[in-house]
């Protein structure tokens, strides 16, 4: 019988998410994501923990709400080239510019949308209420609806 091999001691991968500190928006998480993706497509190795600031996911996880969203048609393809476009650049598209307006309304609707998913996932910080709630709605208990 062959001994078995030592397990690595120390900090484990998930020690590092209790220290992990969150983006403030769905824009900062976006930006973030787009930076590791090129990263990534011209050679670097993501790893997790390994940079300045330690974040609560990785680049594709980010993607996956987005997918999500897409799936769920609460975004649609134009949405996505818009933010992987603008992405890329490194800046958002300015409602001040004629030529941006279009890209500009597109990508506020996308990241606006995108935020929410963020949020429960830990990603983006900030208090946790429904977006019917911020948009004027009212949340019912289905206990309440029922009397």
């Amino acid at each position: 019988m062959t001994p078995a091999a030592a397990r690595p001691t120390g900090p484990g991968r998930f020690a590092a998410i209790s220290k992990a500190e969150p983006f403030r928006s769905a824009e900062e998480a976006w930006f973030w994501t787009m930076s590791a993706l090129i990263a990534r497509q011209e050679g670097a190795r993501i790893v997790a923990g390994r940079g300045a600031v330690v974040r609560p996911c990785e680049p594709d996880d980010v993607v996956k709400c987005l997918d999500r969203l897409y799936r769920q048609r609460r975004v649609d393809l134009s949405h996505a080239r818009i933010l992987r476009i603008w992405g890329e650049r490194g800046e958002r598209p300015s409602a001040n510019h004629p030529r941006e307006r279009h890209d500009h309304r597109l990508w506020t609707e996308a990241l606006d949308r995108l935020e929410w998913p963020l949020r429960i996932k830990g990603i983006v910080a900030g208090e946790l209420t429904s977006p019917a709630a911020s948009a004027g709605g009212t949340v019912v208990s289905l206990d309440a609806a029922r009397s």
